[in-house]
């Protein structure tokens, strides 16, 4: 298993037949929702796609998206970032 996708649920998805664009967004959702917050995200997902990438595969669609939008140095938001 991947360290990064401790619970599995990249790898999982590439397993699911016809799985749809939709329901990977709301995997890898769940999955960023998930990450360390000291773990960059964008240095996260170019390291699952190329443990799982597979062309074609909405999945990987979905994580060339999450790292064209990553932040390099994580992510903001949530009762951190409304502290200020």
């Amino acid at each position: 298993m991947n360290i990064l996708d401790r619970g599995g649920l990249i790898r999982e998805s590439y397993r699911i037949e016809g799985i749809s664009v939709e329901e990977c967004r709301s995997i890898f959702m769940d999955w960023a929702i998930k990450l360390p917050e000291e773990q960059d995200q964008k240095a996260a997902i170019g390291l699952l796609l190329k443990a799982y990438g597979l062309e074609g595969h909405p999945m990987t669609a979905i994580l060339k998206e999450g790292l064209n939008g990553a932040e390099g140095s994580g992510r903001r938001g949530g009762a951190k970032a409304r502290r200020g």
